[in-house]
């Protein structure tokens, strides 16, 4: 009977020691997981601001030199506004899902790796 509970009981312990190895694994699998993600994504942020500031200056200027061609500085704006909304009602209607798509692959790409 002693020994049944002995075996019992380290059975349990074994059992117990199991779930929580389990679950540091999983916790150091989701480490690794998480960590590799956003470092891939700092990078690539970091790209995309630079892009994002070249493109507001390169935006600037040529609303500028549209103003003057038009006569009036804020008619080169505008012009600048008319274009960027037609660009983002076209990427909406007709590339919405391709880049939606897209983010989604590559983010799981980089989860599953």
């Amino acid at each position: 009977m002693e020994d049944n509970t002995k075996l019992l009981e380290s059975l349990l312990e074994r059992a117990s020691e199991y779930g929580k190895t389990s679950f540091e694994l999983v916790k150091l699998q989701t480490l690794d997981k998480t960590t590799d993600v956003v470092s891939s994504l700092v990078p690539q942020s970091v790209v995309i601001l630079l892009i994002v500031s070249f493109m507001l200056f390169l935006n600037l200027g040529l609303a500028l030199w549209l103003g003057d061609i038009l006569g009036k500085p804020f008619w080169g704006f505008f012009v600048v506004a008319a274009f960027y909304i037609l660009a983002g009602i076209f990427i909406h209607f007709f590339m919405h899902n391709w880049i939606k798509k897209l983010v989604g692959n590559y983010i799981i790409k980089r989860v599953l790796k």
